[in-house]
């Protein structure tokens, strides 16, 4: 049996019995292998890591010699001339193939992964214990700067915070703390780290301490940075001097508790433009969310429960769980319940479909707190990316407020738990078949057990939807409600088909009691739920032929929803059927043209299409109708992606017109959770092209909206296809993207990770050449210019030897930006121009205006303001026609240095405060920095110091959080050239 331990000082154990793994140089390489996490490294890359750049010549002899005394170490049971399982051959390369739990990294990041699958914080501590403190491969010199190795320190910072956070909102403040301050400790620049620290430390009476850490930070900033604590720190500081005046309650280690409903937070950026209220936090203008659906109609009974709704409500019970079985009415009864009490909540009603009993895609507990963070108006870059943060988001935002919050179907506790508000006045409201017992002995929940109507109600129900007939047929009409389990959605469901047959209801009556003799495995006699089935097999019993084919196929279908078109793709002209699904109340129309089946009669269909012939060609005709729109709405955005987007299939049938970007963004977002449950599903069930192609044709859309969620979704179940397919330039292409967006999100080192496995992985010139101009690029944000310009020559040279000019123009085009931050204008100007050139010959507009937005930083650096105004004025105009947001940001900021150098101040800030709503809006954390530094250096020349000292200040801590060099620079020169408040007074 085999363990490696490589998170502290590399070791390994061989059947028990510790094993010499050598030297450190050999050491390393085990180390360089083990980071690519099972995939293959080629001999240029490891003779690299080993080596950097001035490799001995025998370089590749002293490589082969170090794997095969690795071999012989680890595989002492190997025997000569057979192929090594362990460490085999990969191309040019080699590859380490760990068994399974025998490597203690791989299981630290398994045990992070399922923590956040499955919500269990538990193995987020399991995770801990793997590595107990100092730096992975502590013993190998050679590694210590390798970046893959400083993103793993960065790996478990993170989850150290996480699991503090969860530990404090569960009161083992103790071991919190101590968390929380090894995080601090690793980290002492990082002003949201130590904001924690300290707001920690409040909250368990350790406030000396607390004061301590403040003045210590500040102290250090001042030293290191020559700068005052930022927004965050300052407002931990805060807290602790207004919980000695007696204003602050000590009980929320996230921030502030109030008394009264506080604003929504206020983003770090300008209000948003006129007619965008929501698209920054905060505004006060946007009206209070509204989400509760629809009533539905004839709603009978259920006077009790509602009462003891409102009274729990009333009396200050914060969460209730209604619950019952499938198709008793508690969702009705809960937004039925939510709209008479509206103004109880004048803060607003927020509202999730869970979907926790769907087969496949139920919503995680991530992706529901993204929503609901939406809903509240955080934009891309304010929305964290660990559940235990945006948990904690949350409860500060609800902090004091007075809403609804209706988290509707769920399935388990842990599903639930992350999304509950903290102490305040919010009420929420919980739906789900399961009692969800962990709730109410965890959370103090009160439940509330929706039983089957009464009998009286039940008939009352039948008799409202039977209209005249009731009267005449009372005795049947009691019957039938007693048929149906007196379930209101087999009630409908009965009723409306009685009214469409037309026929005595005693018939329907009695052929209900045969199908129950006859379907006696499902009619248990103890589960209202098996009654559910039988009713919905008597009911789909009756329908007509291409009705039931509708409804069956119509189980294929894997998202939340579905339109015409869809519709349409999956099963042909569905109208007529449409018409008697609905009327059937087999499906129900929530738009014009948009249907939802309720969770159950989902379930039904799939059962039903399961045993269908065929099912299977209605999935590839909706798979091909969904990439062939998708590809229509991205071609339409972004023309100059239509080289780039993969092949798309035969369309389907007619589709929705997508001729415009407006019509095409508004489909895109209608569809979007459709589009990404669609691919998903097809990597599930064996059609990982589609997979692979929605992904590809999705990238542009994804990126450019900050949907950050719904990018790693993508792009997991992507990778996982294309490996599938055998395809590993499709890979080192996704891997890429998957890099691009990570980028944007700041997560520098996660970026260069996969980037680097994207390189090492291909040998196709073009997909390796992409990696490797995205790594340069990222290099030069970190500020290590030698390795940029390095990485960018190596993917000119493959761009040309692939053909691919678009290719080639954005590498130039980087390189282009690494010369000018080398202080070698003339050349960067030289590459600049020669992508300009390429860019129009081919036609790629976007990349086009990225080189004239380089250029235009050329000429502000030689003072030709009017030049620099005419180059990133031609850029705006070529992103805004071809929806490139954050193109236009870089274009904004631009054109503001150039109006600032022009002497025109106004006009240079309300410039760069668009940029700066923009890159906040998209959640493109380096531009953010950007146009932050920018404003600030405008407000300063407006003499504006204090403003411009604030901006400075955001600036530079999201430089320092995210590793932007250049911007951290120019954030420290721009606080040192502003005067702080107090030495103007």
């Amino acid at each position: 049996m085999l363990r490696i331990q490589v998170l502290g000082l590399t070791r390994a154990w061989v059947g028990g019995e510790p094993a010499d793994l050598g030297p450190a140089g050999q050491r390393a390489l085990l180390g360089l292998l083990i980071l690519a996490g099972g995939q293959p490294v080629s001999r240029a890359a490891l003779v690299h890591g080993l080596w950097d750049d001035e490799p001995p010549e025998s370089a590749v002899n002293v490589l082969q010699t170090r794997v095969k005394h690795l071999r012989r170490v680890l595989e002492p049971g190997r025997t000569a001339r057979t192929a090594s399982e362990l460490i085999p051959l990969a191309g040019d390369g080699y590859r380490f193939a760990a068994p399974p739990g025998s490597v203690d990294l791989a299981e630290f990041r398994r045990l992070v992964r399922q923590a956040g699958q499955e919500h269990d914080d538990r193995r987020l501590d399991a995770a801990l214990r793997l590595w107990p403190h100092g730096e992975p491969f502590a013993d190998v010199p050679l590694l210590g700067r390798h970046p893959a190795v400083i993103a793993l320190g960065e790996e478990r910072r993170a989850v150290l915070t996480r699991y503090a956070t969860v530990m404090l909102a569960d009161g083992h403040t103790g071991r919190a703390v101590r968390l929380l301050a090894e995080a601090a400790a690793a980290r002492p620049l990082d002003e949201a780290g130590q904001a924690r620290l300290i707001r920690a430390l409040r909250v368990v009476g350790r406030r000396a301490e607390a004061f301590e850490t403040f003045h210590a930070v500040r102290a250090t900033l001042a030293e290191e940075l020559g700068v005052d604590p930022g927004p965050e720190l300052t407002a931990a500081h805060e807290e602790l001097l207004a919980e000695d005046r007696g204003g602050l309650p000590s009980s929320s280690p996230n921030g502030p508790g109030v008394a009264v409903s506080p604003p929504l937070p206020e983003a770090r950026t300008a209000p948003p433009p006129a007619g965008r209220p929501g698209d920054v936090a905060g505004s006060r203008t946007a009206p209070p969310p509204a989400e509760l659906p629809g009533e539905v109609a004839g709603f009978t009974g259920r006077q009790a429960e509602s009462a003891e709704l409102d009274r729990l409500a009333g009396s200050g019970q914060r969460i209730v769980v209604v619950s019952g079985t499938a198709g008793v009415g508690k969702t009705s009864l809960a937004v039925r319940w939510g709209h008479r009490a509206r103004d109880r909540f004048p803060d607003g009603q927020l509202y999730v479909d869970l979907r926790g009993y769907h087969p496949e895609q139920p919503v995680t507990a991530g992706d529901a707190l993204a929503g609901l963070l939406r809903s509240l108006g955080l934009t891309a870059d304010q929305i964290p990316p660990g559940l235990a943060e945006r948990s904690a988001r949350l409860r500060s935002l609800l902090a004091g407020r007075r809403m609804l919050l209706l988290l509707d179907n769920a399935a388990t506790v842990d599903q639930v738990r992350p999304l509950l508000p903290g102490a305040g006045a919010c009420v929420t409201l919980v739906t789900s078949r399961d009692s969800l017992a962990g709730l109410v002995a965890g959370q103090g929940a009160d439940r509330l057990e929706l039983d089957l109507l009464p009998l009286a109600d039940a008939v009352a129900l039948v008799g409202r939807l039977l209209r005249s007939r009731a009267g005449d047929e009372a005795t049947a009409v009691a019957a039938l409600a007693v048929r149906c389990a007196r379930l209101p959605l087999a009630l409908r469901i009965a009723a409306e088909l009685a009214l469409m047959r037309g026929t005595p209801l005693s018939d329907l009556v009695g052929e209900l009691s045969d199908r129950h003799r006859s379907l006696d495995v499902l009619a248990t006699g103890d589960d209202p739920q098996t009654d559910v089935a039988v009713v919905l097999s008597w009911s789909y019993g009756h329908l007509p032929p291409h009705a039931a084919r509708v409804f069956r196929l119509l189980g294929v279908h894997p998202g939340p929803d579905i339109d015409g078109h869809a519709l349409t793709a999956l099963c042909g002209d569905a109208r007529p059927a449409v018409d008697v699904l609905t009327r059937a109340h087999l499906i129900r129309r929530t738009d014009t043209d948009r249907y939802v089946l309720h969770d159950l009669l989902q379930a039904y269909a799939a059962r039903l299409a399961a045993a269908d012939d065929e099912s299977e060609q209605a999935l590839d005709r909706l798979l091909r109708y969904y990439r062939l729109a998708a590809q229509t709405a991205a071609e339409t955005m972004y023309p100059a992606e239509r080289r780039r987007l993969v092949d798309s299939p035969a369309p389907a049938g007619p589709g929705p017109l997508l001729d415009t970007a407006a019509r095409s963004l508004a489909w895109l977002d209608t569809e979007r959770a459709n589009l990404v449950a669609t691919a998903v599903h097809a990597e599930r069930h064996g059609r990982p092209e589609h997979t692979t192609a929605l992904t590809l044709v999705l990238l542009r859309y994804v990126e450019a909206g900050g949907h950050h969620d719904e990018a790693a979704t993508l792009h997991t179940h992507a990778l996982r296809a294309a490996a599938r397919l055998g395809d590993p330039r499709q890979e080192a292409h996704l891997e890429t993207n998957f890099a691009v967006i990570l980028a944007q999100q700041g997560r520098y080192p996660e970026a260069e990770l996969r980037l680097r496995r994207a390189a090492a992985t291909t040998t196709d010139p073009a997909a390796r050449a992409r990696a490797l101009g995205n790594l340069g690029h990222l290099h030069e944000r970190q500020g290590r210019y030698a390795e940029a310009a390095g990485l960018l020559a190596e993917a000119i040279v493959l761009c040309r030897t692939a053909g691919d000019a678009t290719g080639e123009a954005r590498a130039l085009g980087n390189l282009g930006q690494v010369l000018l931050r080398q202080d070698r204008p003339g050349e960067a100007a030289d590459r600049l121009s020669a992508a300009v050139v390429i860019n129009r010959r081919i036609g790629d507009a976007v990349g086009e205006a990225y080189a004239l937005i380089s250029l235009a930083h050329i000429a502000l650096r030689d003072g030709a303001h009017d030049r620099a105004a005419a180059l990133s004025g031609t850029a705006l105009t070529l992103c805004r026609g071809n929806n490139e947001p954050g193109g236009e940001g870089y274009a904004l900021n631009a054109l503001g240095l150039a109006r600032l150098g022009a002497g025109d101040h106004d006009t240079a800030v309300d410039l760069l405060r668009q940029a700066l709503v923009t890159f906040s809006r998209l959640g493109e954390r380096a531009g953010e920095a950007d146009a932050g530094n920018s404003l600030g250096e405008a407000l300063a020349a407006a003499g504006l110091p204090s403003q411009a000292r604030a901006h400075h200040e955001s600036a530079l801590a999201l430089a320092v959080e995210i590793g932007d060099h250049h911007q951290r620079e120019r954030a420290v020169r721009g606080l040192s050239s502003t005067v702080p408040p107090e030495s103007s007074r």
